[in-house]
């Protein structure tokens, strides 16, 4: 009997931080976060987003951006750390890419920054505000410009199995975009299911064209929603695929900025795509952490604090979220007795 084919090692970043709690409808305090953040450093993570430099008047979660960097900076706890580690803000537009500049200069900003585009145009418009001409236009002016500055950068594609606005989409614009960021100049690329439109035969598909197109997985990141309850099906079809780099979330929360924040209405991205907003958010890195240790796929993370994080932070958002193996925990390895 053949044994199911997979890579034996991969790298998992967190952005519980950032992505996560960004769609939270209450304002987590900044010391949480760096707690998150701490505690991830210590757990092994070596990827890890922060916050985004976008503007806060929408998005208030992101008030704290400045502090929050220079809390991790400044940490005793994990300073000795950093040398290995990335740490990325979500630049979407100009006035974000130039205070990314700013707060790398003054020697506490990010390592990475981030930007994206949506195979759909309706979508890109709605998160960026631009055509995608427009937004291509610009990234090939400040990408450069990061890049001078000693900033890593990320370009993400998304809508690639399709979009909450205009339903189906097309996967080989998804490859040409992917080609398209590297080429002006990003040092890696992320592939993002943004509202759990991929289904796991489709992401067999795409990662392997991918692959048929690049050969080498390295530079390419795989971010899974879970909203319809597909998330781990899908990371399983893309390490069958040979993908090994991924990115997730503790108890799986996060998604579309809150509109709604400490009982204030905000206008985040808009109104949420999603019958029960409560229910979206991405793969558990809890879950996805232990199931590949279960697999004997080397993540270079401390399982175990892993768990302890992910029950600390239903304490800080105060619910129960949808990690099932901090409720379970690890499959154990040897009998006791």
């Amino acid at each position: 009997m053949a044994d199911m084919k997979y890579p034996q090692k991969v790298t998992i970043g967190d952005i519980t931080v950032r992505d996560g709690f960004q769609h939270e409808e209450k304002f987590i305090p900044t010391e949480a976060k760096i707690w998150v953040l701490e505690q991830s450093i210590l757990a092994g993570f070596k990827h890890l987003e922060v916050s985004n430099f976008g503007n806060p008047v929408g998005m208030p979660q992101f008030a704290d951006a400045d502090a929050l960097f220079k809390g991790i900076r400044n940490s005793k706890k994990v300073k000795h750390l950093l040398n290995d580690v990335k740490l990325t803000a979500v630049t979407i537009r100009e006035k974000a890419v130039e205070r990314a500049i700013e707060a790398r200069k003054e020697g506490y900003g990010p390592d990475r920054i981030l930007f994206m585009v949506s195979t759909s145009e309706s979508h890109h418009k709605k998160n960026s505000g631009l055509s995608l001409k427009d937004y291509w236009a610009m990234c090939e002016e400040w990408i450069p410009k990061a890049r001078a500055a000693g900033l890593k950068v990320n370009g993400t594609v998304s809508t690639i199995w399709g979009c909450p606005i205009e339903g189906p989409t097309k996967m080989e614009k998804a490859v040409e975009f992917a080609q398209r960021w590297l080429d002006i100049g990003a040092t890696d690329v992320e592939h993002a299911d943004h509202d759990g439109s991929a289904s796991p035969d489709r992401v067999y598909r795409y990662y392997s064209m991918l692959l048929d197109h690049f050969q080498d997985p390295s530079k390419h990141i795989v971010h899974f929603h879970t909203t319809r309850g597909w998330g781990l099906a899908n990371v399983l079809a893309a390490l069958q695929a040979g993908m090994t780099n991924y990115e997730s979330s503790m108890g799986g929360i996060g998604g579309q900025p809150a509109n709604f924040v400490d009982g204030v209405p905000v206008s985040g991205t808009g109104a949420y795509y999603y019958k029960d907003p409560s229910l979206v958010g991405l793969v558990s890195t809890e879950d996805m952490v232990v199931m590949m240790d279960e697999m004997g796929i080397e993540t270079n993370l401390d399982v175990d604090k892993v768990l302890e994080i992910g029950t600390m932070v239903e304490r800080i958002v105060g619910r129960r979220l949808r990690s099932e193996s901090i409720k379970n925990g690890r499959i154990p390895k040897e009998l006791k007795g």
